[in-house]
């Protein structure tokens, strides 16, 4: 299997689009369109409030993310609903599989550019790889 494409904005952190400048020059990056929008209509109440509850978990969320998070909505409605006794483990797995491709767990959320929490907060370790003027 090949290895994934490197996407620009990491090929310029870590040096590679200097290195090889005509490989990553004239490569485009998607267009992140804003916000997901909407919840779908055919979605009952409980999985229209997880719907908005994703989308503020999940900030980066775009409107490609649409159809998985229609199925996590979908499934977290359920887990919402008192009447639903047992959403079942396959369910649960399907919901695990869609946080992973939207990047909403804790390790996928690294690669997908999250910051973590304290965002105004300075990087402990800023002062010793960041150059210096003088």
């Amino acid at each position: 299997m090949a290895r994934p494409r490197t996407p620009k904005a990491k090929a310029n952190v870590t040096g590679q689009a200097a290195v090889r400048r005509k490989k990553f020059e004239a490569r485009e990056e998607p267009v992140v369109a804003d916000g997901v929008g909407e919840p779908f209509d055919w979605l009952d109440d409980f999985a229209k409030q997880a719907w908005k509850d994703i989308v503020s978990e999940v900030p980066w969320l775009n409107s490609s993310h649409r159809g998985h998070l229609a199925i996590a909505a979908r499934i977290r409605g359920r887990m919402m609903d008192p009447k639903d006794v047992d959403v079942g483990v396959q369910a649960l797995n399907l919901l695990r599989q869609c946080y992973g491709q939207m990047g909403a767990t804790p390790a996928d959320a690294s690669k997908a550019g999250a910051k973590p929490n304290g965002d105004n907060e300075e990087d402990p370790a800023a002062k010793y790889f960041t150059r210096r003027p003088g």
